[in-house]
């Protein structure tokens, strides 16, 4: 059972780490890239998509740790 969760976490993290389709853009902030450019918009992309990923894995973190310590 471990060893399953463990690899379908993996998975699910991978699958985001590898995926260019993402935009996580106001429409705003998309305007404002437009005007930099394709390599500048990938890379606010990318941070944002970072940005927003920190909380979940630590909530994710702190939740296995709590589901662990009640069994």
């Amino acid at each position: 059972m471990k060893k399953i969760f463990i690899i379908i976490i993996a998975t699910f993290f991978l699958a985001i780490l590898f995926t260019n389709s993402g935009i996580a853009q106001c429409s705003i902030c998309a305007k404002s890239v437009q005007q930099m450019g394709t390599k500048p918009a990938q890379g606010f992309n990318s941070g944002i998509i970072y940005l927003m990923m920190v909380p979940y894995i630590a909530i994710g973190f702190i939740g296995y740790k709590w589901w662990k310590n009640n069994h």
